[in-house]
């Protein structure tokens, strides 16, 4: 039995034999326990991915950018062009931040951070004009007395488009030119970002103005690049250039130097699950090598006599590797198949799902209210992420390809390991013994 062939017909056969006996049972059940782990881990890391990536383009797109060129004067703004000039830089973007007190018609009043763009910023940064939804009027900054008000930070105040506000800025001095009515802003537009600390808490104004109110004359440049992970050669390329070097005042800062404890956290989190990954298909792959030992001593016989006709131990192992293969690869390529699509369509899922609970409470407050003449309270209105909870419009999803197919393998070797290290026994059977008393 030089030859491998023939123990694909040996273990279809013995898979086909398992199917009609009640040893199929475990098969399945170890089958199902790995489609529903990878299933499940599909579907919750595509949407732990769609909450982190959503937080950490908002960030990235809206707040720290790429890379940051700080404390550049500002007669020296108009020089960005030696930083376009760059290989995989996308966008260039000016502005000024500041801290100001925002009072609004009524008293109330909310600090918040006000940054100062050039109008024209939704065009040259495309990323932030994708990250900015602008509910009610528009993004229009171009007047010295224009505002623009975080969605949130607007109802705080109780303002509205055309509305009159006082920001006091409290960050820098106070220009000694500067009159009362120089505070004095006009709301025209209110802008959503789907990230409740910057609706709450930012107000974009013109950049001229911001700089007026900061008594200032250095600004900071926002610089985007094509891919991100490339911002440490992007700014070893800034400082060689003679324009920008540190150390004469200019500071140049990358995105993993802002909110890194935040983006640490969701390290730390996307680890954990992994973790819980590989947990979740040891326990699958245990009870797969207790099935598959007892279904080894079970064959005592066939393997007795597959040894006395000329077959290896490795051979005769690998019968039993190719029922861990056929089990691993059935639930792993299930569990992927269904979990992709439940991913690339969470919202449609979780509508069905809600409709199926709002069903069953209707039906119970039916049957409670004609027998009892009380019900569940509420109006039938149930939503696993509802808007009054969450700061969501829709559950979000992404898929990545790599990690899918991480977790295809963890649920598809753990089958094939599992079954391999059961069939270690194979190599104690002794041909003799196990015929003699057959």
């Amino acid at each position: 039995m030089g030859s491998f062939r023939w123990i694909g017909f040996v273990a279809a056969r013995y898979i086909s034999k398992k199917r009609k006996d009640r040893s199929n049972s475990s098969m399945i059940l170890a089958a199902l326990g790995i489609f529903i782990g990878v299933l499940a881990l599909t579907v919750i890391l595509a949407v732990m991915n769609g909450f982190q990536l959503g937080f950490i383009e908002s960030i990235l797109e809206i707040s720290s950018f790429h890379i940051r060129l700080e404390s550049l004067p500002e007669a020296e703004k108009n020089r960005v062009m030696e930083v376009a000039a760059l290989p995989g830089v996308t966008a260039i973007l000016p502005f000024l931040e500041l801290t100001g007190i925002i009072r609004g018609n009524w008293g109330g009043q909310q600090v918040a951070a006000v940054r100062g763009l050039p109008p024209d910023a939704l065009e040259r940064d495309a990323g932030m004009a994708k990250k900015i939804d602008m509910v009610r009027g528009s993004f229009d900054i171009t007047g010295a007395d224009s505002i623009l008000l975080g969605v949130e930070l607007a109802r705080r105040l109780d303002v509205d488009v055309g509305d009159e506000l006082s920001l006091l800025s409290i960050s820098g001095i106070f220009p000694e030119d500067a009159s009362p009515e120089d505070s004095v802003f006009t709301v025209r537009g209110i802008f959503r970002t789907e990230f409740y600390e910057y609706d709450l808490g930012w107000a974009f104004i013109n950049l001229d103005k911001a700089i007026l109110l900061a008594g200032k004359d250095t600004l900071s440049l926002g610089i985007k690049l094509k891919n991100r992970w490339q911002d440490q050669r992007i700014a070893a390329r800034l400082r060689d250039l003679p324009e920008f070097k540190e150390g004469e005042g200019y500071t140049i800062k990358s995105w993993r130097d802002y909110n890194r404890a935040f983006f640490g956290a969701l390290r730390t989190e996307k680890l954990l699950m992994f973790v819980l990954v590989g947990l979740i298909f040891i326990v699958v792959g245990l009870n797969i090598f207790q099935a598959q030992r007892k279904a080894v001593l079970e064959r005592r016989e066939d393997i007795g006599l597959l040894r006395a006709v000329g077959g290896s131990d490795r051979a005769v192992r690998l019968i039993f590797v190719w029922d861990g293969f056929f089990i691993g690869i059935t639930g792993a390529g299930l569990g992927t198949l269904l979990g992709l699509i439940l991913a690339c369509n969470i919202g449609v899922f979780f509508t069905v799902l809600e409709t199926v609970v709002n069903g069953f409470i209707d039906l119970f407050n039916f049957i409670s209210l004609s027998l009892f003449g009380s019900g569940v309270p509420g109006d039938g209105g149930f939503a696993f992420f509802s808007p009054t909870v969450f700061y969501i419009k829709e559950i979000p999803s992404r898929v990545i390809p790599q990690e899918v197919f991480l977790i295809f393998m963890f649920g598809f070797l753990s089958a094939v390991f599992a079954a391999w290290f059961a069939s270690r026994k194979i190599s104690l059977t002794r041909p003799a013994e196990v015929l003699r008393y057959e």
